[in-house]
């Protein structure tokens, strides 16, 4: 049974500023905005959002390139302000958004393990009685102390989720860090992602992957240039969305 929400989403909209001009170096730029000569267009990310999730669900995000999807999940995470609307989040959140955020690529494996785990609110006491978990759970044994910078997109998703999973976040953010994993690496993630449920972990989930979606999720929402098409059972909205 589910309980409480743990993210509520209310009437959020996003608005962005886009130059309408072309400018050819940053000292024009400059001049022109300090003249109030540059022309602003207006992008509207996100209109008119609003949707809540509960402890303990998987919640799918599904729309094209474009969509909105990326820039609300930024809201929910605190790393973006809406222009409207409120977002409220209760409890601890571990966000996997970008691939490599909150990594450096000129540390080591090893370190940015640390770093992150700062990033996150943990001491360095903390994660250093995770490390080994989370280097057998990436199965980088051999890279830990190899410059992020040498790792491929899949050794940093590795690296990502492992630290971000095994720390039991009260909200886990997946923005497609697992479409760049192997088969393999991302059964060994969707069953831990089901450990993390049965802990009473909320999952907030998006991916390309319809079929992954269907599969893993709860409810889904759907979104089009910015707006909710649609929210509700994930069959039902997945097989629209795929007749669409």
């Amino acid at each position: 049974m589910y309980q409480e929400n743990v993210v509520e989403i209310k009437n959020v909209s996003m608005r962005f500023n886009m130059s309408k001009e072309k400018v050819d170096s940053f000292k024009e730029y400059f001049i022109k905005l300090l003249k109030k000569e540059l022309l602003f267009e207006e992008f509207i990310a996100l209109k008119d959002v609003s949707f809540s999730v509960k402890k303990g669900e998987i919640f799918g995000l599904i729309g094209l390139n474009g969509a909105g999807k990326s820039t609300l999940l930024k809201i929910i995470a605190g790393v973006l302000k809406p222009t409207e609307g409120n977002a409220k989040v209760r409890g601890s959140m571990a966000p996997l958004i970008e691939l490599g955020a909150g990594f450096d690529q000129n540390l080591t494996g090893r370190e940015n393990v640390f770093l992150n785990g700062a990033v996150l609110g943990y001491s360095k006491e903390f994660m250093q009685q995770k490390l080994d978990e989370i280097i057998e759970f990436s199965e980088l044994h051999n890279f830990m102390d190899t410059p992020l910078k040498n790792y491929s997109s899949g050794m940093k998703a590795r690296l990502g989720f492992s630290v971000a999973t095994l720390i039991n976040p009260k909200i886990l953010i997946i923005d497609e860090v697992l479409a760049v994993g192997d088969f393999k690496f991302q059964k060994k993630c969707e069953k831990r992602m089901q450990e993390l449920l049965s802990n009473g972990t909320t999952v907030l989930f998006v991916s390309h992957s319809i079929g992954q979606v269907e599969k893993m999720c709860d409810r889904v929402l759907w979104l089009e240039k910015g707006r909710v098409k649609m929210i509700g059972d994930t069959k039902e909205v997945c097989e629209l969305y795929k007749k669409s």
